[in-house]
């Protein structure tokens, strides 16, 4: 019961810290737009993915799962797991690939922990081949199983 209060407590804390930046992200991508920074074309919004562990190094976490929302696709990522959460990752949608690195600062203890921090897009495939942008990233980990649930809200040009 209590593991399942800190769970949720958890969950909450992100998603409130996610709905809290997404505003103020977007209207940064529409000054974007506005003042002639964005490029061909620009995409704003959410996505979320819930990621499975596929393979431990040590402290190096590779992870695969579904994305949905603005960049519905397959998504893996590798984590570097410390005192700051380090790693990159890759969203493979029907249109190519966009690629990232990031890091986030985890909150709390136990079971648990929520992150957050941001991701920076540095390039992909296909039509996203010249992707660029920063988002915030949120999420939870599950230090028992190593599963990951990550947010991203944010803009990128490609």
């Amino acid at each position: 019961m209590i593991r399942s209060v800190i769970a949720n407590r958890a969950r909450t804390r992100a998603q409130a810290i996610g709905r809290g930046v997404c505003a103020t992200v977007l209207a940064s991508c529409a000054a974007m737009f506005v003042s002639g920074v964005a490029q061909a074309r620009t995409i704003s919004g959410t996505d979320s993915a819930r990621l499975r562990l596929v393979h431990q190094h040590e402290t190096t976490l590779s992870e695969e799962g579904v994305a949905k929302g603005a960049l519905p696709g397959r998504m893996r990522a590798t984590l570097i797991v410390g005192s700051i959460f380090r790693g990159s990752c890759t969203i493979y949608t029907s249109r190519g690939s966009i690629t990232g690195h990031g890091t986030a600062t985890p909150h709390g203890t136990g079971r648990y922990q929520s992150f957050s921090g941001t991701l920076d897009i540095t390039g992909g495939s296909g039509i996203f081949r010249h992707a660029h942008g920063r988002t915030g990233l949120y999420g939870t980990f599950d230090r028992r199983t190593f599963a990951l649930v990550v947010q991203t809200t944010g803009c990128i040009s490609y």
